[in-house]
C-alpha cells in the first residue's frame, strides 16, 4: 500500500552562537599567524577600520590594543564585547546597548588634526627608480618553483630514449607511482586496464627504475633497497646479499639467523646492517613538500630575579581603531537615514573587533601566567620537574570555562627558557609516587628515554626491567603502560635493539 505524503510538527532545542560571539572564539583559537589574516580580511570589509602606529592617545573607543602586561583588571577590560569565559551550554552574548553616536563623533572631533597631516605625508607613494625597478624584478624572476617527483620523472622521460610509444606506457607507469616513489600497481593490473603486453610494460618499468632518484618504481622495501645496491655497482657485496636472501628476518632483526645461513659471524651481518640502515628506504622523499610550519610565540617567559615574568607577543597584533573620516559622513546632513545607520552598524562592529582583541591577548596573558606559576620547576630545572596539570584546575583559577582554556592555548606556543613550547605541553595527567606527589606521564616517558640511552646495548632493558626501575625512584606503573609510553616514544622493543 502507497503512502502518501503528511505533514508534521515538532519542538527541539538546538544551541546557535551569534556571529559576533563566533567572531570572538574564531580570534580567541586562532594562532598569531591566521589571526593577522583574520584581522586584515577584517580591515577589508570594514571601511570604518584602520590600522594605528602612531601610538596617539585617543579615547578608550579608539585606543590601540593594551600592552601585554596591563592589569587583568584593566578599565578596558571592565565590559568586555562578550564573554568568552562562558559555558555554550549555559550563556548567550548579550545584546549591546545603544550608543549615544553624537557624543562620540563630538570626541572625535576633539582628536587633533595634526594625525590627519602625518597620515597622509607617511603613506605617499613610494616611487621606484629604474635601478631599484629593475632589481625588483629580478628577484621575482629569480623565484623557483618546486617540482614534483612526477613533473621530475616526466622530465626524465623527455630526455631518455623510449620511443613515442614506449613514452604512453612510462607516462601511465609514472601515473602509478606515489608521492614515496613506490609503484602502488602490478604489471598485469596496468597490463589489464591499457591492453598494453605485459612484457612492454616490464621493459619501460626498467627504464623508469633507472632514472633520478635510486630506487623509483620500486614495488616493496627490498626491490627498492637491490635497485639502490644496483646502481651504486655493490651487486656482490654482503649487504646486497641479505637485503636479497633474508629480507624478512631482516626486519625482524633476526641476526644469529641470518649469520647462520650466511656462515657468518653475527658481528659481520651487523655491521651490514648498519650499511643498509644509510639507504632511503623512500626514494621520493626529497620531492615532498617541505610543509614547513612558521611558529610565532604567543607568550615570552623571561626571568627578573627571582620572579618570572610574563608578557603576551602584541607585536603580531594589529594595533586597530575607529577612522576619524567617518564622523565627517555622519556629520553631513546630506546623507540618507540608509548611510547613516551602515555607519552606525560598522563602527559597532569595529568597536566589537577591538575589544574582541584586547579580550583575546589578556585571557591569553592570564591563562599563561598561571602556567607559568604552575610549572615554574620546570622553567627553572627541565622536563623532569614538569608537573601534571589539567585544564579545569587553571580555568578554576584564571576565571574561565574549560573550553576557553581548551581554545587559548590549541595552536599557541610560548617561548621559554628551555626553547619555544606548545602551551598544550604543560597539560599532561599524572602519576602517583610513593610519597604522595604527582609526576606527569611526560616526565615519565623522560625517563624511560634516558634509561634507554644508558642502555648496554648487549642486554637492552626490558619493560619489565624498566617497571622495576621505575618503582625504587617510588613511581608505581603496570608494565603495558611502560608498553604503551615506549611506543610513544617511538622505542623499539628490548629484543629488537639488541646489539652483538
Amino acid at each position: 500500500m502507497a503512502q502518501g505524503l503528511h505533514l508534521s510538527q515538532r519542538m527541539s532545542l538546538s544551541q546557535v552562537l551569534a556571529p559576533q560571539l563566533q567572531q570572538s572564539l574564531a580570534l580567541l583559537q586562532a594562532p598569531a599567524l591566521e589571526l593577522r589574516a583574520l584581522i586584515e580580511q577584517e580591515l577589508s570589509i570594514n571601511p570604518v577600520l584602520e590600522e594605528s602606529s602612531l601610538g596617539d592617545g585617543l579615547e578608550s573607543d579608539n585606543e590601540p590594543l593594551t600592552n601585554s602586561d596591563d592589569s587583568p583588571h584593566s578599565p578596558d577590560l571592565a565590559e568586555p564585547p562578550t564573554d568568552l569565559n562562558f559555558d555554550p551550554a549555559t550563556e548567550k552574548p548579550n545584546a549591546e546597548s545603544g550608543d549615544d553616536f553624537q557624543a562620540q563623533f563630538e570626541k572625535l572631533a576633539q582628536i587633533d588634526q595634526d594625525y590627519r597631516d602625518q597620515f597622509l605625508q607617511t603613506n605617499l607613494t613610494q616611487r621606484y627608480n629604474p635601478e631599484d625597478e629593475e632589481r625588483r624584478q629580478f628577484m621575482f624572476d629569480s623565484l623557483v618553483a618546486e617540482s614534483s617527483l612526477q613533473e621530475s620523472l616526466m622530465e626524465q622521460i623527455r630526455t631518455s630514449d623510449l620511443t613515442l610509444d614506449q613514452r604512453g606506457v612510462a607516462e601511465i607507469i609514472i601515473g602509478n607511482i606515489d608521492d614515496y616513489g613506490y609503484l602502488q600497481s602490478s604489471v598485469d593490473e596496468i597490463s589489464f586496464s591499457t591492453n598494453v603486453d605485459s612484457d612492454k610494460i616490464t621493459s619501460v618499468l626498467k627504464v623508469i627504475q633507472g632514472f633520478h632518484p635510486p630506487g623509483i618504481g620500486a614495488r616493496n622495501l627490498r626491490e627498492c633497497l637491490m635497485l639502490q645496491f644496483e646502481r651504486a655497482g655493490n651487486t656482490f657485496s654482503l649487504d646486497y646479499q641479505i637485503v636479497d636472501k633474508y629480507m624478512e628476518a631482516l626486519s625482524k632483526r633476526r641476526l644469529p639467523e641470518i649469520a647462520r645461513g650466511l656462515n657468518l659471524p653475527v658481528l659481520d651481518i651487523q655491521d651490514a646492517l648498519e650499511r643498509i640502515s644509510q639507504l632511503e628506504p623512500r626514494p621520493g622523499r626529497e620531492f615532498l613538500s617541505n610543509n614547513q610550519h612558521y611558529i610565532l610565540p604567543e607568550v615570552f617567559v623571561q626571568k627578573s630575579g627571582t620572579e618570572w615574568v610574563v608578557t603576551t607577543n602584541n607585536e603580531q597584533v594589529p594595533q586597530l581603531r575607529i577612522s576619524n573620516i567617518y564622523k565627517d559622513l555622519m556629520a553631513q546632513s546630506e546623507n540618507s537615514d540608509e548611510v547613516r545607520e551602515y555607519i552606525r552598524d560598522k563602527i559597532r562592529s569595529g568597536k566589537f573587533l577591538i575589544k574582541s582583541l584586547q579580550q583575546r591577548q589578556q585571557t591569553i596573558l592570564n591563562i599563561a601566567r598561571e602556567i607559568v606559576k604552575r610549572q615554574s620547576e620546570f622553567m627553572d630545572k627541565g622536563v623532569a620537574f614538569l608537573k601534571p596539570m589539567t585544564m579545569v584546575q587553571v580555568a578554576e583559577v584564571v576565571g574561565v570555562h574549560e573550553t576557553t582554556v581548551s581554545r587559548a592555548v590549541s595552536g599557541k606556543y610560548m617561548q621559554t627558557p628551555l626553547g619555544i613550547v606548545e602551551m598544550k605541553y604543560f597539560f599532561t595527567s599524572g602519576i602517583k609516587t610513593s610519597s604522595g606527589e604527582g609526576m606527569s606521564n611526560k616526565s615519565v616517558k623522560d625517563l624511560i628515554s634516558a634509561m634507554v640511552d644508558h642502555e648496554l646495548g648487549s642486554k637492552p632493558l626490558s619493560d619489565d626491567v624498566i617497571v622495576k626501575r621505575l618503582a625504587q625512584q617510588g613511581i608505581q606503573i603496570a608494565r603495558r603502560t611502560i608498553a604503551k609510553y615506549r611506543c610513544e616514544l617511538n622505542i623499539l622493543p628490548s629484543h629488537l635493539r639488541k646489539k652483538y
